[in-house]
């Protein structure tokens, strides 16, 4: 009986402040629902009304207030519009209190609708053609990982259990949030209470239970450390390789389109400096520019950008089949005609490399001949 007396307290109190807003902020709150464990129909004599309002004003803000009654917590704190529609993009964690909340107030059917299509963003970014904005979002999520993972892996503290506990929170917590994107779903329960929902992803590491396990009960450093690490090793593969079924649309040549005549006013900057000793600018240039060709290259033939989580040798790879000059090794301030005759040789290579993959170079003999082609594209 206890548990049923503190689930009818629970919304006499949301009834309160229900009755609070209607009398104080009726213009200036929008929304009014909640979310967690009572909306899902799972709440203990224990738990709490999860709720928050999306605030119409400034003055909304306001409302906000954190408080217990008879034991019970309570936390009724405001998301803006802006914020609630990150959440419905996936932009931001937490998409269930948008997706799965019961609405308790909405100060009119103009609000009530504008939330009711945050819904319906969700369910149309879970449509299949949007598969590769989660694989991205996936990727984007498990970048924040490795921060996490290089402290872990410097660090040298053999008697300080809460600090690899705390890291290997953070980069557990962010492992899992990105495979939930790269299940193209979200959690609808909070960590602790979805090692269901966990396990019944169909792209997952191998040895996910195993390491999540580990991460959870051992006390040792180096097994907290390999199983993060192999965790994040995993992770990264299958992201990688979905990415690989996944290619853009547009044809080699477009992808390049434009990329020649742009590019050769930096490899024109790396000509100037060799000519006039100026080895800084070469420096910064030439690795900008062998970096960036690779990266080009390998955008047009896989259709996706190398991320900061796609290993150099991955992309470089493109540029070297390419048959094209390494810059970067050549990089010596007492042999900048080595250097400069390696960038003259790149623009011709590069130039014959594309026109050979169908890229079409937009290259004019004098202004006449740019004026004919301007008059004839503009008849086309």
């Amino acid at each position: 009986m206890e548990g049923v007396v503190t689930v009818t307290n629970v919304f006499e109190v949301s009834d309160k402040i229900i009755e609070h807003v209607r009398m104080h902020y009726a213009e200036d709150i929008a929304i009014v629902a909640y979310y967690g464990s009572y909306a899902q129909g799972t709440a203990t004599f224990r738990s709490d009304l999860d709720f928050f309002f999306i605030p119409a004003t400034m003055k909304g803000y306001e409302a906000s207030i954190q408080f217990i009654v008879d034991e019970i917590s309570f936390d009724f704190w405001p998301i803006s519009w802006e914020r609630s529609e990150r959440m419905a993009s996936f932009h931001e964690s937490k998409t269930t209190i948008i997706a799965d909340s019961k609405l308790l107030y909405v100060r009119s059917e103009e609000d009530k609708e504008r939330f009711m299509k945050l819904r319906d963003t969700i369910s149309d970014f879970q449509k299949p053609e949007n598969r590769m904005k989660w694989v991205e979002k996936a990727e984007s999520e498990l970048e924040n990982v490795y921060v996490h993972l290089y402290k872990l892996e410097a660090a040298s503290l053999p008697n300080q259990i809460t600090f690899y506990r705390i890291e290997a929170h953070a980069i557990l917590t962010n492992l899992l949030e990105s495979l939930a994107l790269l299940n193209q779903t979200y959690f609808t329960k909070g960590f602790g209470k979805n090692r269901e929902q966990i396990m019944d992803f169909p792209l997952k590491p191998a040895n996910l239970e195993k390491d999540m396990n580990i991460i959870l009960h051992s006390d040792r450093r180096e097994d907290i450390l390999q199983a993060c690490q192999q965790l994040t090793k995993e992770t990264l593969e299958i992201i990688l390789a979905e990415k690989e079924k996944y290619p853009g649309s547009p044809s080699y040549p477009d992808r390049l389109k434009g990329f020649y005549e742009e590019f050769k006013g930096a490899l024109d900057k790396i000509i100037t400096a060799c000519e006039e000793g100026d080895y800084d600018t070469a420096f910064f240039n030439s690795i900008h520019v062998q970096d960036e060709t690779a990266r080009f290259l390998y955008f047009a033939e896989k259709g996706h950008w190398p991320t900061n989580l796609t290993s150099h040798s991955a992309y470089m790879d493109a540029y070297i089949r390419a048959g094209l000059p390494e810059l970067i090794p050549l990089l010596d301030v007492n042999r900048l005609s080595v250097l400069q005759a390696a960038v003259e040789r790149l623009s011709t290579l590069l130039e014959r490399h594309l026109q050979a993959n169908g890229v079409i170079i937009n290259r004019f003999d004098d202004n006449e001949h740019f004026a004919a082609f301007l008059r004839d594209s503009h008849i086309k």
